[in-house]
């Protein structure tokens, strides 16, 4: 046998496997949560029983239950615990079903025979319908595997039989009797019975297939994303080094260091130098991107003061306000104002804030940043008087790769990834992000995060610090 058979073989083996493990915790999982309507059940008849029949009867019927009842639910409680990797166990646990099937099976069997021969020839309604009952949620209920339904459904369907031929041929009636009319009724609630058992296990056959479809595509898509992700985060750290050298030679020769640069390659320059620190910008989102999705994005949390943190966010984003004519202008804010965040990336997320306001502003405008109590948490916004934003782009706003103009002659560039990393910035702060439109020109928007003495009780007491990383969702 060739090495490539024996792996196909093999391959085949391990499939049909995991398909066997499946269907055997599917019919575990209803058989444990059937369990006390099937005792329902049984008490219903085992009260019938003894009442009007046998208590001796009813009682040695409860207790041949009882066992098997234990009997299937430590099969049970063996199928659901089992990782399904084994096909020698796979058998095992198959072959102890078809034994607590018999068992079920059996005592039912038992019980249905016992008041047959308690009434004597006669129809036995009351035998035939606990047999037709069983029959019924077996075809419901026992579909998972064939071989344990056609096991179940030979012995009532034998039983079924078997009742109303006894009958005849010990009382040797006559084919005007009713004990023919039952027997002829009897085959058809039988062919009954093996029909809708048809029908539950084509439709679960069909349900089964098209989850593990789902299941294939479900591996496959992760298996691609998980290589989409892995490429992009290799290209971005293999560009981002060569471009860091390109715009610091850029700069440094558009500095005038090197040399007074001509009119025209002193304009050359200055594309070559916005480009690069676009390009940049857009490799440093794809990289926080995918430390989010991997789970990999670190967060320093500390006390912080809101003063402060506004105060370096203006700072770094003035001379990118000031290119495009527009004041970022402060709004004195409440020293007392605390929050428990990451100084750097909160940063990041004003710096989205304040640099869209700065693009979507006209010159000459002006942008006004305040900190204010909003309920028991601490409110920033960052308002300007620009174009306007419709609240109805909400989603579309904080989606990947969108931009607040998305038109093919829009002016103002971006990644269109900002707003997304804010967004999951601020839910790793147990904050939130969010716009409105202003009552006139313009949008406002604004964070919100947890005050200081909400996240960390009590405000004196030693600060936890430290470095915790986000999951990806």
């Amino acid at each position: 046998m060739t090495s490539a058979t024996e792996q196909s073989l093999r391959g085949l083996a391990t499939k049909n496997t995991f398909v066997l493990t499946r269907q055997m915790k599917d019919y575990a999982t209803v058989g444990m949560n059937l369990v006390w309507q099937r005792q329902m059940i049984f008490g219903a008849a085992l009260v019938l029983a003894g009442f009007y029949y046998s208590v001796a009867l009813a009682l040695t019927t409860a207790v041949l239950i009882g066992l098997s009842e234990i009997y299937d639910f430590i099969v049970f409680r063996k199928i659901l615990a089992w990782k399904g990797r084994d096909p020698r166990i796979a058998r095992r646990l198959l072959y102890q079903l078809y034994v607590g099937t018999v068992l079920s099976a059996s005592v039912i069997v038992f019980y249905a025979i016992s008041i047959v021969v308690w009434q004597g020839p006669t129809t036995h309604f009351m035998s035939l319908f606990f047999l037709f009952a069983a029959a019924l949620f077996a075809a419901m209920n026992n579909h998972h595997l064939l071989p344990v339904l056609m096991i179940r459904l030979a012995i009532y369907g034998a039983t079924f039989v078997f009742i109303p031929v006894w009958d005849v041929v010990s009382t040797a009636a006559p084919i005007h009797s009713e004990l023919w009319a039952q027997l002829f009724t009897s085959l058809f609630v039988l062919y009954f019975i093996i029909d809708c058992s048809r029908i539950y296990l084509n439709f679960y056959r069909t349900s089964f297939n098209q989850m593990e479809a789902l299941r294939v595509e479900h591996r496959k898509t992760k298996a691609a994303f998980k290589a989409k992700s892995e490429f992009l985060s290799t290209m971005s750290h293999e560009l981002r080094t060569p471009l860091t050298s390109i715009k610091g030679s850029v700069d440094l020769a558009f500095s005038g260091r090197l040399g007074e640069l001509p009119e025209k390659a002193a304009q050359v320059m200055g594309i070559a130098q916005r480009n690069c620190a676009r390009l940049i910008t857009l490799i440093d989102d794809i990289l926080d991107l995918q430390k989010f999705e991997s789970g990999k994005m670190n967060f320093f949390f500390e006390k912080l003061a809101i003063g402060p943190l506004l105060d370096d966010a203006i700072e770094v984003n003035q001379p990118y306000s000031a290119r495009l004519g527009v004041t970022l202008r402060l709004v004195p804010s409440d020293p007392a104002l605390f929050v428990r965040g990451d100084h750097a990336r909160l940063g990041q997320v004003l710096a989205n804030m304040l640099s869209n306001a700065a693009k979507f502003s006209h010159k000459g405008d002006e942008v006004v940043v305040t900190a204010n109590r909003h309920g028991a948490g601490v409110r920033i916004s960052v308002a300007d008087a620009g174009v306007g934003l419709s609240e109805s782009n909400h989603e579309k706003v904080f989606d990947r790769f969108s931009q607040l103009d998305a038109s093919d002659t829009r002016k103002i560039g971006g990644t269109g990834l900002g707003l997304n990393i804010s967004k999951q910035i601020m839910e790793a702060h147990n904050g939130t992000i969010g716009y409105a439109k202003n009552d006139g020109p313009g949008t406002t928007f604004f964070v919100d995060l947890p005050n200081f003495l909400e996240a960390i009780a009590p405000i004196d007491s030693d600060i936890p610090i430290g470095t915790i990383a986000i999951a990806a969702e």
